[in-house]
């Protein structure tokens, strides 16, 4: 943690990223690399590490494998397991910003309340959450599409007398021995963390809202001569690494073109795994999605299903009317008391940057200037918004790969952007409307013939605008993000 106060601090810097998971610490690098020193990347947590510092759940781990999901420049050849779990990348992105010199520009327990760029001036003011302000002349942001946990909406909430929490805030502290614990929610976290309690528990009860799709995770620990191989001979690792890459790549194809394809890749193993591991057919009946395969997340695991099939956990697939001071009430009139309410209920994906208010010239937000759904050329750079960028912005997320790889593509862009300026000899870059518009047209109309069409999840908005998913190839969004470049902004002084 670095020791230097804000307000030591000199008042303007060339560049200020917000965030410190995968793309604030790869941006930062990518900084150091290109001579930059003048930058901080303010933190509002006290460490590095985003949703792998937060998510710490029993059972966290990453549905990518690991050699893929790390940064190409610093591979790790001590991965325990092919899909890592949540303390060894947390711990790898706290080694990538000691390694790399990052400590002196973070800033931790720093939080941006908003931002306005200033046109007279050509920089942007930070106005953090105490009251301090910062300015720069570029702004990215590194806040990720997964940061901000969103509970839902019930009746009673408030007047449980229990123990409740969401999961991306575990209570570590809290003894889940012999309760009787609730679980709302059956997504992507739940089903990591269902298994890893389900033994310490009295009783579960899971509240299921929609059944998802779930394949087995091909998870193992990689052997000593495996992770020797890798350390001694790096080539081996770059190797691998790629046969992964091609691997999770070529799935795009069923994403986004060849529906037909989903059937033999997703919608028959999954029978296969329920059949085998949930012999009770009338539990297995609530467990089949209505919904096309791939239109909702797929999830990843080898021991969700058959945890919901252990004599401790019952599945409730009646809807939730209200929670009570004893527990959760359901349509059916039951009140299912509990000591626990865990909800894990995912995160407010399509609001991207809340709580922050970043506005723009003439004083334009990003929400009104996305009344019609969250859009940027590239997932990077919106018009009105001069010398402002967003890591894993909107329509950057992937169903298939590895969201490293995207934010390395994008950071390459940020740093091609500020290239440009100083070849110029401007002070302002900003993407051409026009060509932001068509852009995103073109994203638009690929994804209503993808398998993300056609049903409500996290993916889309309340106005059923898909501001979430890439629509294609992470190799055709990488030469994209190599080619758009001085056709598609304009520069000023």
């Amino acid at each position: 943690m670095s020791d230097t106060p804000i307000n030591a601090e000199p008042l303007h810097q060339r560049v200020i990223i917000i965030g410190s998971g995968f793309g604030g610490i790869g941006m930062g690098v990518a900084l150091k690399k290109q001579g930059i020193e003048n930058f901080l990347m303010l933190e509002k947590a006290a460490d590095v590490g985003g949703v792998w510092r937060d998510n710490s759940y029993p059972g966290a781990a990453c549905d990518v494998p690991s050699h893929l999901y790390s940064f190409s420049f610093e591979p790790n050849p001590a991965w325990s397991h092919v899909f890592a779990p949540q303390h060894e990348i947390y711990q790898y992105l706290r080694h990538c910003a000691a390694k790399y010199g990052l400590r002196p520009h973070l800033r931790f327990g720093t939080e941006v309340a908003e931002a306005n760029y200033e046109e007279s001036a050509r920089r942007w003011v930070l106005k953090l959450t105490d009251g301090r302000q910062l300015t720069t002349d570029i702004l990215i942001t590194a806040t990720g599409q997964l940061s901000r946990p969103a509970l839902p909406k019930i009746e009673g909430m408030d007047t449980f007398k229990g123990h409740s929490f969401h999961s991306a805030h575990w209570d570590h502290n809290y003894p889940l021995e012999g309760k009787r614990v609730a679980v709302i929610g059956t997504g992507a976290s739940a089903i990591q963390f269902v298994p890893a309690i389900a033994d310490k528990v009295r009783h579960m009860t899971v509240f299921q809202r929609s059944p998802a799709y779930i394949l087995p995770r091909p998870d193992r620990p990689y052997s000593a001569v495996e992770r020797g191989l890798f350390k001694r001979l790096p080539a081996v690792g770059k190797l691998y690494r790629a046969g992964i890459y091609l691997q999770y790549e070529s799935r795009a194809i069923a994403f986004t073109r060849f529906h037909s394809l989903m059937k033999p890749m997703g919608v028959l193993p999954f029978r296969r795994l329920l059949k085998r591991q949930v012999p009770d057919a009338g539990l297995q009946e609530k467990l089949v999605p209505d919904y096309p395969i791939g239109c909702k997340r797929i999830l990843l695991s080898s021991e969700y299903l058959a945890t919901l099939a252990r004599p401790q956990v019952e599945l409730v697939t009646d809807p939730i009317t209200r929670i009570t001071e004893q527990g959760v009430q359901t349509a059916d009139g039951t009140c299912h008391e509990v000591d626990t309410l865990i909800y894990g209920t995912g995160f407010a994906a399509t609001e991207f940057l809340a709580p922050m208010t970043i506005r723009g010239r003439d004083g334009q937000s990003l929400n009104e200037a996305w009344q019609q759904g969250a859009k940027a050329f590239l997932g990077l750079s919106v018009p009105g918004f001069p010398n402002f960028f967003m890591l894993y912005g909107p329509n950057t997320n992937l169903g298939h790969n590895s969201i490293v790889y995207m934010l390395e593509s994008q950071i390459t862009h940020v740093i091609k952007c500020l290239k440009l300026l100083d070849q110029q000899g401007a002070s302002v870059i900003e993407v051409d409307a026009q060509q932001h518009t068509d852009f995103n047209q073109g994203i638009q109309a690929r994804l209503s013939d993808s398998v993300w069409s056609g049903c409500q999840s996290w993916y889309v908005d309340a106005n059923g605008h898909n501001s979430t998913n890439w629509p294609g190839f992470t190799l055709s969004y990488r030469w994209l993000v190599n080619r758009r470049l001085q056709d598609a902004y304009h520069l000023a002084s």
